[in-house]
């Protein structure tokens, strides 16, 4: 978490799907979105299993990359 943000890696193909969530935002750090990655609002987190529920889409996600 960044201030009161969640980012998550969602993955390329995963990005518009999570995006039309609730209180998610593409992630904009150097003036151009980063592919694969949303934001998330506090107030979309504020709830255990909500947050729980993020935190397993990003886990999922980085479980399926190869070792490196």
């Amino acid at each position: 978490m960044t201030g009161d943000e969640l980012k998550v890696r969602v993955g390329p193909d995963a990005t518009e799907a999570a995006l039309e969530r609730p209180g998610t935002r593409p992630f904009d750090f150097t003036g151009r979105p980063m592919r694969g990655w949303v934001v998330v609002a506090s107030s979309a987190v504020s709830e255990d299993q909500a947050l729980a529920a993020w935190i397993d889409h990003g886990h999922d996600f980085a479980a399926s990359l190869p070792p490196k």
